[in-house]
């Protein structure tokens, strides 16, 4: 039982490690007013650079920046159409994910020469660990940068009231862009953690909504990085039970055991609708 216990806590550690780092990046991207809606794909985005990355030079430290880089491209384009063209946010992410898994799909046969999954390449192996301790620390740390810094404020105050934040003498479309940016970076080391952390390969459909659970962390939570990782981890939790109890419980389907957080991301979003208040510029246009 005792072993049971701690793998259960092991992996659920684990499963909520890539959930964490997208949702962090929706928190800081909608407390600067911007809906990130296509954390999705550039989860995708970032796991399929990084298998390539580190098949081309194998060196999975340069498959995760290249993953972190391809994240924060897709960021840049979503806050440059939701700034400079005011492009519907919504729109604009739903794009992006088709885009990019899409762009994944082609790329694994235009690249790998097969369809459906790469080839395997050199993975973090035991070092991602590293990256799930980063995880917890990086969400500690955006909690302390968004309420006890200046640039926290500014972040915080663009998805507030971006006209005071012009009165103030600065840029919120701007501040936007660099919140974005960040946002996609992020998502893009979650879809990396997928790809060459806890695999070693990249295969369609890997990121399988995990993106969409982060947003429903990002409302639990009620926009804070603390929540919304606290969230994450229930969401990692039952992932790692439905592992953990595959072949328990014979009357259960493999299916409903698959289910698992997807339906607890329906009951916190069930939970916490009407009670919670966004940003009050949150996807809305300046």
């Amino acid at each position: 039982m005792n072993e049971l216990i701690v793998t259960l806590f092991a992996l659920t550690l684990v499963k909520a490690t890539p959930i964490i780092y997208a949702a962090l990046g929706g928190v800081i991207s909608e407390r600067s007013g911007v809906i990130n809606i296509g954390l999705e794909g550039m989860m995708a985005a970032g796991a399929f650079t990084a298998v390539v990355a580190s098949f081309a030079t194998h060196s999975p430290i340069l498959g995760l920046a290249a993953g972190i880089g391809a994240g924060a491209l897709f960021g840049y384009l979503l806050a440059f159409a939701a700034t400079r063209f005011k492009v519907d946010q919504i729109v604009a992410g739903t794009g992006i994910n088709l885009i990019c898994a899409g762009g994944a799909a082609y790329g694994l046969v235009l690249l790998f020469n097969q369809p459906g999954a790469s080839v395997q390449v050199a993975s973090l192996g035991s070092s991602y660990w590293v990256l799930v301790v980063l995880a917890f620390a990086l969400a500690a740390l955006l909690q302390w940068v968004l309420y006890r810094t200046p640039w926290g404020l500014r972040i915080r105050a663009s998805g507030e009231n971006p006209s005071a934040v012009v009165s103030a003498g600065l840029n919120p479309l701007l501040l936007r862009t660099y919140a974005v940016i960040l946002s996609g970076a992020l998502a893009g080391l979650g879809g990396a953690f997928l790809s060459i952390g806890e695999l070693n390969l990249y295969s369609d459909g890997m990121t399988a909504g995990r993106g969409f659970i982060a947003l429903a962390a990002v409302i639990f939570g009620r926009w804070h990085p603390v929540g919304a990782t606290v969230a994450c981890v229930i969401f990692g939790f039952f992932e790692a039970l439905q592992y953990v109890l595959q072949g328990q419980i014979a009357w259960l389907p493999a299916n409903a055991m698959q289910a698992l957080p997807y339906i607890a991301a329906l009951i916190a979003l069930a939970g916490v609708t009407g009670r919670v208040r966004a940003p009050a510029a949150d996807g809305v246009p300046f």
